[in-house]
């Protein structure tokens, strides 16, 4: 039962860093179900999945009061990753649970080396850059002048609807460097539009995933309560603190997980 109760001050802490980073939370829901939960992957990954459409709906309620999201832009890419999420969803009914273990452990590597490495970068360009966080990078009409990174951003999501799907982790981690890097919007707007992008990837996810049975929902509510709230938080203080440094300690932190996650499954 106490098992139960912790849940939402996790997903407290979760949500609060799913907000301020646009990555969904999934990245630390799932290893968290794996490793002190005894999850299977398909479930933890289905769970986490679940969690994440109120962590979205939350974080957009939030920025859509700051007006710092791309409503057409994220519903494009939504088009995208839709298909991609039901597909990644699918396919954790053919990849054994131990190779999709490791296969997340790997996954996590990868996007702790993305927090930590590609902030350096943003901060750098930001640097040769006038105007405040939010006026940096491609208005939304300008996107829409500019087809060629449009139709790249759109390409690029399915990809991003995959992994949400697959690892349960809502689609930012692959979307805001995509949005960032591909498409030139600035690192505030492209986490905003990827939360709000979310909400259509997870419930794509979640319904495949619902089909396979891999969703433990009393386990789901008591995430959902502490991540909306976390959500909330998030949301209001990225605009006022750096994150540059919230960004290498989540990656560390993630880097921690990795081994873990990884040596459970070897």
């Amino acid at each position: 039962m106490w098992e139960l109760l912790l849940l939402p001050l996790m997903g407290l802490s979760i949500g609060t860093a799913a907000a301020m980073t646009g990555i969904g939370g999934g990245a630390f829901i799932v290893p968290l179900l794996t490793l002190f939960y005894a999850f299977t992957p398909p479930n933890a990954v289905g769970t986490s999945l679940t969690t994440i459409i109120f962590t979205a709906i939350a974080s957009t309620i939030s920025y859509s009061r700051q007006k710092r999201i791309y409503y057409r832009t994220g519903l494009i890419l939504a088009t995208a990753t839709v298909p991609g999420a039901f597909l990644g969803a699918y396919l954790t009914s053919v990849i054994p649970p131990r190779t999709l273990g490791l296969f997340f452990g790997v996954f996590l590597v990868i996007v702790a080396l993305r927090m930590i490495i590609t902030v350096n970068a943003h901060s750098k360009n930001s640097k040769n850059r006038k105007g405040k966080p939010d006026q940096l990078g491609h208005s939304e009409k300008e996107l829409f002048e500019l087809k060629k990174k449009l139709l790249l951003g759109v390409a690029l999501s399915f990809f991003g609807g995959v992994t949400s799907g697959l690892l349960g982790i809502g689609g930012g981690v692959l979307l805001v460097p995509i949005m960032t890097l591909a498409m030139d919007m600035a690192i505030h707007t492209a986490v905003a539009t990827s939360m709000f992008t979310m909400i259509f990837t997870s419930i794509s996810g979640v319904a495949q995933h619902y089909m396979l049975g891999n969703i433990r929902f009393e386990y789901v509510l008591p995430i959902a309560l502490g991540t909306i709230i976390g959500a909330q938080l998030g949301a209001y203080t990225s605009k006022r603190l750096s994150n540059k440094n919230l960004h290498r300690i989540f990656g560390l932190m993630l880097i921690v997980v990795s081994i873990q996650m990884t040596l459970k499954y070897i």
